[in-house]
């Protein structure tokens, strides 16, 4: 992981998860893993990719993952991504989710986590601890943006999601994908229901949402990526975007040239 912050005389951080920050090459992956304390991490310029065995969590340069403890994860990032991993002590991690997720990143919270994953020391004794305590609060009131891709567990469905996992841009009907899986598109709509907690038309715009998110971050046009990744047009493509991320296509791609890391 990146370059680490030392632990303060005193920190309940485990040693083997200490916070910290480094770059990280396009396509760079960590294995499946586990930690005894909860971790955030942040791409304060770039695009993170997180993965449980409950599906997986995207975070662009506006979001920050959260991983409690003793879950199995992996991470993937797109883009040369500025990585900022900061520790929360096991004790703390009970005032968060239960949950893998992902947060907005507003600039107190930013600026919180950018400091205490820089290398800079204390100020004064007990200033990280106290900085760490104001991430907790902003995560606590800030609602949950959850860029969030469920996997399914069904065979039939997983058939289906493994198809367009496989080609994001593959305009077939959830009907037409049902007759290579052996299910009707019936049973298949309930399923993705039932299992995923949305529609069909809903996980496979998150799932290209994801694959846009890594094309933006690599430089691609908007237009292209728009084609790239299964909109008939850049329109459809700019207005879906808007409601899964929360900002345009063009403006993501502004943030990353201006963000922290660019200053």
């Amino acid at each position: 992981m990146p370059k680490s912050r030392q632990s303060s005389p005193g920190s309940s951080e485990p040693q083997d998860v200490p916070s910290g920050a480094g770059w990280m090459p396009h396509g760079y992956s960590m294995a499946p893993h586990t930690h005894e304390a909860g971790q955030l991490v942040y791409a304060a310029a770039g695009t993170l990719a997180t993965t449980t065995e409950h599906g997986t969590w995207v975070a662009p340069a506006n979001r920050v993952t959260w991983t409690p403890p003793g879950f199995a994860h992996s991470h993937r990032f797109y883009g040369r991504t500025d990585a900022r991993l900061l520790t929360i002590p096991a004790e703390l991690c009970g005032e968060l989710l239960d949950h893998p997720s992902v947060f907005t990143v507003g600039p107190l919270l930013r600026e919180a986590v950018l400091t205490l994953t820089g290398d800079r020391p204390e100020s004064r004794p007990g200033a990280h601890r106290r900085l760490l305590a104001v991430v907790i609060d902003e995560l606590s009131d800030t609602p949950e943006q959850s860029l969030h891709l469920p996997e399914a567990a069904d065979d039939r469905l997983r058939a289906v999601t493994d198809l367009l996992h496989a080609d994001p841009a593959r305009p077939a009907t959830l009907a037409e994908l049902g007759r290579v899986a052996g299910a009707s598109e019936r049973t298949l709509s309930r399923l993705f229901h039932s299992e995923l907690g949305m529609s069909f038309h809903r996980w496979r715009t998150i799932l290209r949402i994801h694959h846009a998110l890594a094309h933006l971050t690599e430089g691609t046009s908007v237009t292209d990526t728009a084609m790239a990744c299964g909109w008939s047009n850049p329109s459809s493509f700019i207005d879906a975007f808007n409601d899964v991320v929360g900002q345009t296509p063009g403006s993501y791609q502004a943030d990353l040239r201006t963000g922290p890391a660019a200053r």
